[in-house]
């Protein structure tokens, strides 16, 4: 498996680490439950990581150097790639393995199984997560660059086969990339229900130390533009109801961080402070607890998205 951009035990909610990192390693963890060896393959981002580390059984997280050691941005890690599977093939012969088949996660990570596909002529399986034409025709907040639109158009006409975790998307793979719909498989994501069940709000409420009687509306999700929260929050501003209410909103590394700081002042500037509890970053662990507390849960898309399902249906 490739995560080039994003190691798979990365503090999720933190930039660039949300749920394709769950996504890889529970994908991972069950493969190697099933009696496959997996290696998945991304690059050193901090000086304190091992070069190896078994975290499941039959699963490695291999660290591969290329670049400065450190978070660096999404756009930058492109130059980066043949330098890293220039790394990822030195380890692979110095361990004398032959993988079977190379899964990849996102545009960047399918650059790099694509050079794989060329020289070791194995079947290259692709994962994208979220698609650069879609973004660029319905969102207006961050563009996506036309570098990554191209790459993930020639991925989606060179590789093997296609995971995608809904038919929309299948759709949209056909549609924007010209996709074959035999290569692609739709595979709807799943959850972990040894760690995501119900528990009793009244409890979680308590654990929380959350108003009993307030009406809770929860957001989980990482601080990018692109997810849509100013929307929320603006939205917030129109909420008439006769009971108190409170929205969570739950992500963000660093609550000092630029966007942070951006959300606490639209929040200010749509008079709903009062109303707007900005928890952080949840460990993954505890994330059912305030599941469990909130009466909504809100799902944040695209205005022009919607409008398309809207239209469509």
């Amino acid at each position: 498996m490739l995560s080039v951009h994003s190691s798979p035990l990365g503090r999720l909610g933190t930039n660039d680490t949300g749920g394709m990192s769950v996504c890889i390693r529970e994908i991972a963890r069950k493969l190697g439950e099933s009696g496959y060896a997996v290696d998945i393959f991304t690059r050193l981002s901090d000086p304190g990581h091992r070069p190896i580390l078994e975290f499941h059984k039959n699963v490695r997280l291999i660290h591969l150097r290329a670049g400065d050691i450190g978070y660096i941005p999404k756009q930058a890690v492109y130059p980066l790639l043949t330098d890293l599977f220039r790394e990822l093939e030195r380890f692979r012969r110095r361990e004398g393995t032959r993988y079977d088949v190379v899964h990849s996660h996102y545009w960047l990570s399918g650059k790099v199984g694509g050079y794989a596909q060329k020289q070791w002529c194995v079947p290259h399986i692709v994962t994208f997560h979220t698609l650069g034409a879609v973004k660029n025709d319905t969102d207006g907040v961050e563009r996506e660059p036309e570098l990554r639109v191209m790459t993930e158009k020639q991925l989606a006409k060179t590789c093997h086969g296609i995971i995608a975790a809904t038919e929309r998307e299948k759709e949209h793979l056909i549609r924007y990339y010209g996709a074959s719909p035999d290569a692609v498989r739709v595979v709807p994501c799943g959850v972990n229900p040894d760690l995501f069940r119900p528990l009793n709000k009244l409890q979680s409420r308590q654990r929380l130390g959350l108003d009993q009687n307030e009406l809770l509306l929860l957001y989980v999700g990482r601080f990018v533009p692109s997810k849509g929260t100013d929307r929320l929050l603006e939205a917030m501003s129109y909420l008439q109801n006769d009971r108190p209410y409170r929205l969570l909103i739950v992500g963000g590394d660093d609550l000092q961080t630029a966007e942070a700081r951006r959300l606490r002042k639209l929040s200010r500037d749509h008079g709903v402070q009062d109303n707007v509890t900005f928890v952080g970053r949840v460990e993954h662990e505890r994330l059912p607890i305030y599941y469990s507390a909130a009466d909504i849960l809100v799902e944040l898309r695209t205005e022009l998205e919607s409008i398309r399902d809207l239209l469509e249906s």
